[in-house]
C-alpha cells in the first residue's frame, strides 16, 4: 500500500506526542567544532575498492584508496584500454570486475564492461534516445546494490537491472505514471539506496520525491510537488534521526526516508531550476549547498530541539557549482566556481585560492590529491593544499566535451567523453 506523506503530516500536527520525535533550534549559532570539520582519514584495512554509485562509496567524491601515483609520466597515466561508447554524460559505477554506465546510440542503453579489458559484456535498451540542444544521451549515473543496477534515463524511465545478466527486474515510467515533466535538460538525478528502499527525485505533481521497494519496485511513499532539480538525494543522520536530503528545483529539504514526512526545508531558487550539485554533509548538523547562475554557496545548520529548523551559517557568491559537485577535505571545500577551480574555507566560506584552465570541470579526492577532469578532456593531478594551487601533473585524455566526473576503483581511473570510455592505471608499480 502506498504511504501518503501529506496525510501523515496532518495527523502529526494533531498528535502532541508525535512532536517529541522531532528536534529543534537553540537560537544561537555555535562555531564549528573540530569534529564537525574533521576530514577523511587513511583507508582502513578492508576498505571498499568499488565505486558503486554517483560520487563513490560514501557519495562524497572521496576515494579511500592509497598507494596512488604522486606524479604521472609526461605522457600521462598508462592507458589500460579505450573502447567506443556513445552519447551522454552518465557516470561510471564499478563493482567487482564490472563497470556500468549508460550511453546513447539510436536509443538509451545501460552497458556492462569488463574492467580488465573494456570488453562489453552486455547492453540493455532502457529507453528511446534522449535528445537535447545541450547534449544528447543519458545524464544519470547507475547505482549498484546487491547485484542490481538502478538507472534513470534522460526521459525519466527508471529501471532495475540484474548486474550479472542485464535482465530487467522491474521498471517505471516516471512521466507516464507520475506525470513527471522532467527538468529542462533531462533527468540527471541518480537513484539512492536506503536500506530496502530506492529513493528518487521525480518532480511530478504530489510526487516530487518517491521511494520504491528496491526488490520489487512497488511504490512505498510519495511526497511534495516541487519542480524537479538535477541533484541526487543525500543520506545523513542529524539529531539521531536518519534523513534523506533532496535538492529540488526550488528548495533543499530533509525528509524521513522511511515515509517521506517533511522534517525541514530551506528555499533555494536558481535560474531555470538548476539545482544540480549534490549537497555535502558536515557532521554533526551542517550541510554545504551550492548552485550556479549567480546564486553561490551556503553552509546550513539544521538545528534540533522540539522540531527541526534550518539556519544559514554563511552564504557566499564564491563556489557557484553549476552542475559539478564539490568535495570536502578537513576544513576546506574544493570545487568549481562556474569554470574556475576554487578552494574555500569551511568555517566562514572565505576563498583560499583559484585556478583557471579546467573549464567547467569535475573532480574527486584520493590519497592527498585532487584528480581534476577538465571539460575538454584534460586531466590534472593537484597536490592537496588549502594555501595554494599545486599542480603536479597534466595529460590530455580526450579532445571532446567531458562533463562526466571521474571514477576511481581498485587503482584504476575511469573516464568518458561523448564517444569513448577509458581506463587509466594510477597506482604505484
Amino acid at each position: 500500500m502506498r504511504y501518503d506523506a501529506a496525510r501523515t503530516v496532518r495527523a502529526r500536527l494533531i498528535a502532541p506526542a508525535a512532536t517529541a520525535l522531532l528536534l529543534a533550534v537553540t537560537g544561537v549559532l555555535p562555531p564549528l567544532d573540530a569534529n564537525a570539520v574533521a576530514g577523511p582519514t587513511a583507508a582502513t584495512p578492508g576498505a571498499t575498492q568499488d565505486w558503486p554509485q554517483l560520487r563513490g562509496p560514501n557519495a562524497d567524491g572521496i576515494s579511500p584508496q592509497t598507494g596512488l601515483l604522486t606524479a604521472w609520466p609526461e605522457s600521462g597515466p598508462r592507458e589500460i584500454w579505450r573502447v567506443p561508447l556513445g552519447k551522454g554524460f552518465s557516470g561510471i559505477s564499478v563493482v567487482g570486475d564490472r563497470a556500468f554506465t549508460m550511453f546513447g546510440r539510436q536509443g538509451t542503453y545501460l552497458g556492462a564492461f569488463d574492467t580488465a579489458t573494456g570488453a562489453e559484456l552486455w547492453r540493455l535498451r532502457i529507453d528511446e534516445m534522449y535528445r537535447n540542444s545541450s547534449g544528447d544521451g543519458p545524464r544519470s549515473t547507475p547505482t549498484v546494490d546487491n547485484g542490481i543496477v538502478y538507472v534513470i534515463s534522460g526521459r525519466g524511465n527508471l529501471a532495475a537491472v540484474q548486474a550479472e545478466s542485464g535482465a530487467i527486474a522491474w521498471r517505471h515510467d516516471l512521466r507516464e505514471e507520475y506525470q513527471a515533466s522532467g527538468p529542462n535538460w533531462g533527468f540527471a538525478t541518480s537513484p539512492r539506496v536506503f536500506r530496502d528502499l530506492l529513493l528518487v527525485e521525480a518532480g511530478g505533481p504530489g510526487a516530487a520525491m518517491l521511494a520504491f521497494d528496491k526488490r520489487t519496485g512497488e511504490e512505498v511513499w510519495r511526497a511534495a510537488g516541487d519542480p524537479p532539480g538535477y541533484s541526487t538525494p543525500l543520506l545523513v543522520e542529524i539529531g539521531d534521526r536518519q534523513q534523506a536530503v533532496f535538492f529540488t528545483g526550488r528548495r533543499i529539504v530533509g525528509v524521513n526516508p522511511n515515509n517521506g514526512v517533511l522534517l525541514w526545508e530551506k528555499p533555494w531558487e536558481t535560474t531555470f531550476g538548476v539545482n544540480a550539485a549534490t549537497p555535502i554533509f558536515v557532521p554533526p548538523d551542517k550541510i554545504f549547498v551550492s548552485s550556479g547562475y549567480g546564486v553561490g554557496a551556503a553552509l546550513l545548520r539544521v538545528a534540533v530541539d522540539d522540531v527541526f529548523k534550518v539556519e544559514t551559517v554563511w552564504h557566499t557568491r564564491e563556489m557557484k557549482n553549476q552542475f559539478s559537485s564539490s568535495v570536502r577535505v578537513g576544513d576546506y571545500i574544493y570545487g568549481f566556481d562556474n569554470s574556475i577551480l576554487e578552494c574555500i574555507e569551511l568555517i566562514r566560506g572565505e576563498r583560499m585560492w583559484r585556478a583557471r584552465g579546467h573549464g567547467q570541470g569535475s573532480l574527486l579526492y584520493a590519497d592527498d590529491h585532487l584528480i581534476v577532469l577538465g571539460d575538454r578532456g584534460s586531466l590534472t593531478l593537484v597536490k592537496l593544499s588549502p594555501g595554494e594551487y599545486l599542480q603536479v601533473s597534466w595529460a590530455q585524455v580526450f579532445r571532446g566535451r567531458t562533463w562526466t566526473a571521474p571514477t576511481l576503483a581498485d587503482g584504476i581511473l575511469y573516464l568518458r567523453d561523448e564517444q569513448e570510455l577509458v581506463a587509466l592505471e594510477i597506482t604505484e608499480p
